[in-house]
């Protein structure tokens, strides 16, 4: 906020206004592709408890439910679970309340969006699905989970919000404010000048690396192209703030006193969570893993937030998720 409110005093009056009026470059476009062989095809529906917005990607096989993180929605979810294409699964991207074309309306708490997942499967005709939940996302996952464990024969966690925080205040007005105006488009123009820059910004919120460590996954990012194409992917679906903030501001509130049944889940699942995760520390995964029912776990040492996806040992984390994927999928 402090860089933000910075570079918007050194701006001029009419660069001021000529960024309020650009448009900030954001592709909303409902079948955009957003990596080569991830495409979207946006859809909403009615639902018992409101209208929800999603994607379905897959003719046939197992169904994969992916519940995104925060600042997200249906776009993030089908990026995130981007990496099990090509494994004949039906990839569900809903909209979470709040995100995109979801409104904040059709669920505000983590039972209200349970149960409005569990009407989007009902709209679909979708009986069962294993569940691919991340970050923010993972409370409404786990709280599914054990509402409607009749539909769940899976349920993955990766860098999962677990345990409560009394002191989560959502944005302030003043912040919503210029983020959602002026902010969100300086954040695109640094991005277009520097990458690097934001790459770097990302890794100071998310892990808890050492300089020199973090300097070194800099240049992985930066340097592999799998990786740089998906932290682009990643970042564009961000925007534009103001379609994504109400929902990310109700996860926030929900986590100042929230209360999960993670006695009530009986689906197996799998804990993923790094070890020096700025974002969401290592504990809430811990505690997870601790209090659901046989509960497996995978721990990525030294690794942050996003290390399922940026790190160079990603693709031996994303085989764990794969193989108890495999192993727990009907008719696989």
């Amino acid at each position: 906020m402090l860089t933000t409110g910075g570079a918007l005093l050194g701006l001029s009056a009419l660069a001021v206004t000529l960024l309020v009026v650009w448009d900030g470059g954001v592709d909303l476009d409902p079948r955009r592709e957003l990596l080569p062989g991830v495409r979207l095809d946006l859809r909403t529906v009615d639902t018992a408890h409101g209208p929800i917005e999603y994607d379905l990607h897959g003719a046939d096989g197992p169904v994969v439910l992916s519940v995104h993180a925060g600042l997200g929605g249906a776009d993030q979810g089908r990026l995130f679970a981007g990496w099990l294409r090509g494994d004949r699964y039906r990839i569900l991207s809903p909209s979470r309340p709040g995100y995109l074309g979801t409104p904040l309306s059709s669920g505000r708490t983590l039972d209200e969006q349970a149960d409005l997942l569990a009407a989007l499967l009902d709209r679909l005709g979708i009986d069962r699905v294993g569940v691919f939940a991340v970050s923010a996302g993972s409370p409404v996952g786990y709280t599914f989970a054990a509402r409607h464990p009749e539909r769940v024969w899976g349920l993955v966690s990766v860098s999962g919000v677990a345990r409560p925080d009394p002191n989560a205040a959502p944005a302030s007005a003043l912040r919503s404010a210029v983020m959602n105006t002026v902010g969100q488009k300086i954040v695109k123009l640094t991005a277009s000048a520097s990458m690097r820059s934001i790459v770097a910004g990302t890794l100071d919120e998310t892990s808890t690396f050492s300089d020199e460590r973090k300097a070194e996954r800099v240049d992985h990012i930066m340097r592999t192209e799998g990786a740089r194409r998906f932290f682009a992917a990643m970042f564009d679906a961000t925007f534009p703030y103001e379609r994504r903030w109400p929902g990310t501001d109700n996860d926030t509130e929900r986590t100042r006193a929230m209360r999960i049944g993670f006695d009530r889940i009986v689906a197996p699942t799998l804990v993923v969570h790094g070890t020096q995760d700025g974002d969401v520390p290592f504990a809430h995964g811990a505690e997870a893993a601790a209090r659901i029912r046989g509960a497996r776990h995978c721990w990525m040492p030294d690794e942050d937030h996003l290390g399922f996806w940026l790190s160079p040992r990603a693709e031996e984390f994303q085989a764990v998720v794969r193989q108890f994927l495999r192993t727990h999928a009907p008719g696989r």
